[in-house]
């Protein structure tokens, strides 16, 4: 990655102040769209805009989709609609532009439509359009290499070449039938040992892997791994070929759902970034912080309620921060597991009983060791017996409690069609330090 001293960005800068476009070429001609897209950070609105209208059609459109969301957003606002349509839609591939014009209301998208040159693309656009952008359907693109099952190798390279022209990458061939049906695909290695085949439904790997379009973007990530693919075509109810999703449009959608359930499991409500607005990441963090707040009141009052208790066992006090981080990170590292096993479909329906029965074997070991280890701590440097039963069978009940609710918790919103990250961060956090309070305090109290 490269990184722009001080001196490069001042000497850029002098370049657009004085409009010297040949230079100002020069100094991006060697530079990737990723690279161009960092140097956004480091110009004016007006300069960026500059730079970028002097790209070619093709880096322009890289350059754009490279920004991040809110810079691309304020770019495309200083532009007119048919500089954008013209500029970068007319040169980016399908996928691409939809995720582009997703960003737009829908009269400037209608605007950006009219001004496409491209009558065919316009019209593949607005048909993706009209999938959810959570579904293959609206993931996928419409350049591929498409043949019929009943051409002859020579007709088949003929119009392979006249398709490849306007693609960049081309990862698979394929073949269909007359009803446009998917049907096969054609490898490389096929074309060269068969150059003269009559049919190539002879020599096509049959069956191939393929989703379908409304299927979910997990579903897809999935597939994709599970059977190293670099592109993976998509069909219709009745199986015809619509499109082909590629693993970098897959990886980006993952990335980013990745980066919203983190932050959901940290406390965040909404996806924000650092250069967000200070009012918006309030916004995201407050509820939370709030929730927190109302656990940790809610522990006070629970301690209020054993105040003769701990009064007249004051080292009482000293374990209640054990009783409350054990739980919560017992909790957490249950919820973690049971969350990623659901993430990548690991964890059946039928499987569920057995790995509760695990969870509880692993939670009954856990919870063996730490009590010992404490009850042994307590028994000869407190020395006082009844404390040291106390903490021991609390944090034996604590730890059992928390393994089984943060399995089942994940479970339970997954159910629900809720996001089960929700229940690897604050959530189990202040339950299980309310919940393991209400056990210490009772033990404590019954032993004391």
């Amino acid at each position: 990655m490269i990184e722009f001293t001080k001196e490069y960005i001042d000497h850029l800068k002098n370049i657009i102040s004085q409009k010297d476009d040949a230079a100002a070429r020069n100094a991006l001609k060697e530079l990737y769209p990723a690279d161009i897209a960092e140097l956004y950070k480091d110009l004016t609105l007006e300069e960026a805009t500059y730079l970028y209208l002097l790209l070619d059609g093709d880096k322009g459109a890289d350059v754009l989709m490279e920004l991040d969301e809110e810079d691309r957003h304020k770019l495309l606002k200083h532009l007119p609609n048919e500089v954008i349509a013209q500029r970068f839609v007319d040169n980016m591939e399908t996928d691409d532009a939809v995720d582009l014009m997703r960003e737009l209301d829908e009269d400037t998208q209608e605007e950006i439509l009219s001004h496409i040159k491209d009558v065919e693309q316009a019209g593949d656009i607005v048909d993706l359009l009209k999938y959810d952008e959570d579904t293959a359907g609206g993931l996928m693109g419409t350049e591929m290499i498409v043949v019929n099952e009943n051409w002859s190798m020579p007709k088949c390279m003929e119009e392979m070449r006249k398709q490849a022209e306007d693609m960049d990458e081309i990862y698979y061939v394929y073949v269909v039938d007359d009803d446009e049906r998917l049907r096969g695909v054609l490898p490389l290695k096929k074309m060269i040992t068969n150059p003269s085949v009559s049919k190539i439904k002879h020599v096509m790997k049959k069956e191939p892997i393929s989703v379908h379009e409304s299927d979910s973007i997990e579903d897809v990530a999935q597939t994709i791994e599970k059977y190293d693919l670099v592109a993976l075509p998509v069909v219709d109810s009745i199986g015809r070929l619509v499109g082909r999703i590629t693993i970098d449009d897959v990886m980006d959608e993952i990335r980013e759902q990745h980066e919203r359930e983190y932050q959901l499991a940290s406390g965040i409500s909404q996806d924000v970034e650092s250069s967000d607005k200070v009012w918006l990441q309030t916004a995201a963090r407050l509820p939370w912080l709030l929730i927190g707040m109302l656990g940790g009141l809610s522990n006070s009052f629970i301690l209020g309620g054993f105040e003769g208790t701990l009064t007249s066992n004051p080292k009482m006090a000293l374990f209640i921060p054990l009783i409350g981080g054990t739980g919560g990170n017992v909790g957490i590292q249950s919820s973690a597991i049971i969350v990623q096993s659901l993430a990548n479909n690991s964890l059946r329906s039928d499987k569920i009983v057995q790995q509760m029965l695990k969870e509880i074997v692993v939670a009954l070991i856990n919870a063996s060791i730490i009590s010992l280890i404490v009850f042994l701590f307590n028994f000869f440097l407190l020395g006082d017996k009844r404390i040291t039963a106390a903490v021991s069978l609390s944090l034996f009940a604590v730890v059992m409690f928390a393994s089984i609710f943060g399995t089942v918790v994940p479970m339970l919103l997954d159910k629900l069609k809720v996001d089960p990250a929700l229940a690897t961060g604050p959530f189990i956090t202040i339950t299980n330090d309310i919940i393991g309070m209400v056990i210490y305090m009772t033990i404590c109290s019954i032993l004391m």
